[in-house]
């Protein structure tokens, strides 16, 4: 079900033509088939790992899952823009609240370090491939059926699982509301998140320097402060600060939302440049991202525990960043008459392989809690910093894109060496965006005290990611 949602981020992404013509979409209203998905996702995942922790996961999950693919089935069969694009936003929201919780469940399910790591392995795959493989699905369906299933294919999907969680998944209680619950808190969270998000994904509509987007990013700002001193005061704070003083949690999230806005992008540039300026259908371009999910597949599932186990996960991650950044410094020569095997498979071979080993180890260095009761809110606070990371990048690296063709353009270069000349500079930017991931790991996360698959601690996060305290 992680996968799915994952997908669903991308899968949107190849159907937005067909969407277009069949709803009658103007192009500035189009990008909000994928933008309303964003924001309720990225908004409601902070209080959704917390309402995890107090509720209980299973039942969090569960419930995410219903509202997820309920209106995955209604977005299938809307009619016009308005409810495709609510439907689109409860979706996001179910999807959070699924999602929020996964690696809180994992956390709490497996006690023995080994195993918490294949499961992490399980769920970096997801992490690492399934933007990949939603442009890839996305293709096959659109082409082959029409985009109505870009968006059933979840409910057959939403339905196993939803059964096999019941059957499988151990009942949690969660912490209870007894001792209450930060109300103002959530409502500042949530807001701040939402309005954050929303100011990022409408970047390319409004410019970085426009009144939009520094009036919705103050307000933002704002609404996220006000949270912050809500929690130094609050009784039951929602998010304890007290949670950042473990140096990995904290590296680990910085980490994640600078990998996943310096990668984010190759998925989206790469597919518009195969079809744009090389010349692929969209199925053709689909199965060039193959090669990065099958290597991802195997780092993740087969390599990333050992490895782990072995050398640590700070090693591991930053290797991995080393790895990627090779990838987009390779994507940042590609020409306009490209030979995949050649100019291509390279790069989506280290961005897949660095990419299946970073997202294990730095989710399990995101999930780095003193307190088993708090696995919830760290797992949605690590899926946060992804969506910021996500917002950020794709927003950042396609207008950096798009500017500079335009650049290119009024210098007499044709459009296609414009197109290839913008899609260069920003896999440029990402590969340094990652050397920059790169020393702030190096510099605040630290080696877990002690190994992987040692005997079973009684917190196994803290023991995988390490518990060492920076002060607040």
């Amino acid at each position: 079900m992680q996968l799915m949602i994952v997908i669903d981020i991308s899968i949107v992404t190849v159907a937005l033509h067909s969407i277009q013509r069949d709803l009658g979409f103007e192009q500035a209203h189009l990008a909000w088939v994928t933008n309303a998905y964003t924001v309720g996702f990225g908004g409601s995942l902070l209080l959704s790992g917390r309402l995890g922790d107090l509720v209980g996961r299973k039942r969090m999950f569960v419930a995410g899952l219903s509202v997820f693919t309920l209106f995955s089935a209604l977005g299938g069969v809307s009619q016009n823009q308005g409810m495709l694009i609510a439907m689109r936003f409860f979706q996001g929201v179910g999807a959070a609240m699924a999602y929020a919780v996964v690696m809180g469940i994992i956390f709490t399910l497996f006690q023995d370090p080994r195993e918490v790591g294949k499961a992490m392995g399980a769920a970096g795959f997801v992490q690492a491939a399934g933007a990949a493989i939603g442009i890839l699905l996305g293709a096959f369906l659109t082409q082959g059926i029409n985009w109505h299933w870009v968006f059933f294919i979840n409910v057959p999907i939403g339905v196993a699982a939803g059964v096999l969680a019941v059957k499988v998944v151990p009942a949690d209680k969660g912490m209870g509301f007894g001792s209450g619950i930060d109300i103002a808190g959530a409502v500042l969270a949530t807001a701040g998140m939402m309005l954050g998000v929303y100011t990022i994904a409408t970047v390319g509509d409004y410019g970085w320097q426009s009144g939009h987007t520094f009036g919705f990013g103050l307000g933002a700002l704002a609404l996220l402060v006000g949270f912050v001193l809500r929690q130094t005061k609050a009784p039951v704070p929602l998010m304890p600060l007290t949670l950042f003083r473990s140096r990995n949690l904290t590296g680990g999230n910085l980490a994640h939302m600078l990998l996943v806005a310096a990668t984010i992008s190759f998925n989206i540039l790469v597919a518009l440049y195969l079809q744009q300026v090389v010349g692929y259908s969209p199925i053709k371009a689909g199965l060039a991202f193959l090669p990065l999910a099958l290597c991802a597949a195997v780092a993740s599932l087969t390599l990333s525990h050992r490895l782990n186990a072995k050398f640590g996960l700070r090693t591991v991650l930053l290797a991995s960043l080393v790895v990627m950044a090779a990838g987009l410094l390779l994507a940042a020569r590609l020409p306009v008459h490209p030979d995949y095997a050649v100019d291509l498979l390279p790069v989506v071979v280290l961005l897949g392989a660095g990419g299946g080993l970073a997202m294990p180890a730095v989710m399990m260095l995101s999930m780095s809690v003193t307190s088993p009761q708090d696995a919830g809110l760290a797992s949605g606070l690590a899926g946060t910093s992804g969506t910021v990371g996500d917002s950020i990048g794709i927003a950042t690296m396609t207008a950096i894109a798009a500017s500079h063709a335009t650049t290119l353009l009024a210098r007499g270069q044709s459009l296609p060496e414009a197109m290839t000349g913008g899609y260069r500079l920003s896999f440029g930017i990402g590969a340094g965006v990652l050397a920059v991931a790169f020393v702030l790991g190096l510099l605040i996360l630290r080696t877990p005290q002690q190994p992987m698959g040692g005997p079973p601690p009684s917190d196994p996060a803290a023991e995988l990611a390490g518990a060492e305290s920076i002060p607040i």
